[in-house]
């Protein structure tokens, strides 16, 4: 594509072309989409993916960031990125929407195709920063805020009810009148300046669905934005005189046949990298041990997500084999920990510390190899579970 009045080579959606990136080199890139540039009509900008990096990273640029003179010719055939859609990872509203379908391979066509259109939907991010409290947050992917918002670069958030507003006049003005200074729901948790608020999705569920809509410009496969009503959602704050300030949050259904105490979990970038994501996670199996129950998060789990949980529960079961003398089943450790007996299997196997010996898993794990192991291991925040206070509720379907 060429604008008439602009002197550019033709460049065209599909196209790789070396391009400048913030470390001063260039890199491949594939060219999403084309645009006149605001606020210049003769001139152009790209939306380009980098093909060796995640798509958080995709982002508008002018042509003055390509290397013209390494031009590679435009796919004929398109491309997916996700190698292929039956590499996919279903998300919670696909699998709902084809569990309910007859089984068969008409299932598959269909399911690939609300795959690839989710994709052609969401490949060009429409939102690139937002204002919360006192950050100003580069976005990472698209989210499927109402049109009038989506086209704008710059969304302004209470930090509080999470109403999202196109100005920061309007913004300044909606704060003399909310009189909301922490997330809607009971206050479940306090340790210091942390605390935990449980927010149910049918009572709050404006609050849950704007949530979601902020939380999907930083989680790629996520679908789930106006269906909240059965989950519950836990949402980690810090505290000031000021108010409470959310960190991030899990979401968890009320009622889960598979036993998941997890569907959906996001730390926001200014609070990545403190321990906040583990003890996310720790949060959630403390809930199941209330409950007198076996926990495991919504599977499939991204790349990132299965790092996250075994990093946890490699910490929880090697303490617990530090600490315990004499024999331990897998079972006991599922009884005193709340994790699911296949997780605890998987992680023991990924540390090389289990055998399968007629028919049984077999703990084989030595005093040293578990201080090894501990050494490496990252400490994270812990759950002080005497300033837990929650009872769990029984939920009926459909009500």
């Amino acid at each position: 594509m060429q604008h008439p009045k602009d002197k550019t080579p033709a460049l065209d959606i599909r196209q790789t072309v070396p391009c400048l990136w913030r470390d001063g080199k260039h890199h491949l890139a594939e060219i999403i989409e084309i645009r006149t540039k605001p606020g210049q009509e003769d001139a152009l900008e790209y939306y380009v993916h980098y093909t060796e990096f995640n798509r958080r990273l995709d982002e508008w640029v002018g042509v003055e960031r390509f290397a013209l003179d390494k031009l590679k010719p435009a796919k004929k055939v398109k491309k997916d990125r996700s190698n292929g859609p039956s590499e996919r990872r279903s998300t919670r509203n696909q699998k709902r929407k084809f569990e309910e379908m007859n089984q068969g391979s008409k299932d598959e066509e269909n399911k690939s195709q609300l795959e690839i259109e989710h994709e052609e939907v969401t490949k060009v991010k429409n939102i690139q920063t937002i204002e919360l409290g006192r950050y100003e947050i580069d976005t990472w992917y698209y989210s499927p805020y109402p049109e009038e918002f989506s086209k704008c670069a710059k969304l302004y958030l209470c930090e509080f009810c999470l109403k999202y507003m196109k100005k920061d006049k309007t913004l300044i003005r909606h704060k003399l009148k909310c009189d909301l200074r922490h997330p809607p729901g009971t206050e479940i948790y306090r340790s210091n300046n942390l605390s935990m608020f449980e927010v149910d999705g049918k009572k709050n569920k404006i609050y849950c669905q704007n949530l979601c809509l902020l939380a999907k410009l930083f989680l790629d496969h996520k679908t789930l934005y106006y269906d909240v009503e059965p989950f519950l959602f836990y949402i980690l704050t810090e505290c000031d005189p000021r108010g409470c300030h959310v960190v991030g949050y899990f979401s968890k259904e009320k009622n889960s046949p598979d036993d998941y105490n997890l569907a959906c979990i996001l730390i926001l970038p200014p609070y990545q990298r403190q321990g906040y994501g583990k003890f996310l996670i720790a949060f959630s199996y403390e809930l199941s041990k209330k409950e007198n129950k076996v926990g495991t998060p919504e599977k499939p789990l991204s790349d990132l997500g299965l790092l996250s949980f075994r990093s946890y529960w490699t910490e929880v079961l090697l303490d617990i084999l530090q600490k315990h003398k004499g024999s331990l089943s897998i079972k006991d450790m599922s009884a005193m920990t709340a994790i699911k007996t296949e997780d605890i299997i998987s992680t023991l196997q990924n540390l090389g510390m289990i055998k399968y010996w007629k028919g049984q898993h077999i703990i084989s794990v030595t005093p040293k190899i578990i201080e090894e192991h501990l050494k490496n291991a990252s400490r994270s925040l812990k759950v002080d579970s005497s300033k837990l206070h929650w009872t769990p509720q029984v939920f009926v379907k459909g009500k």
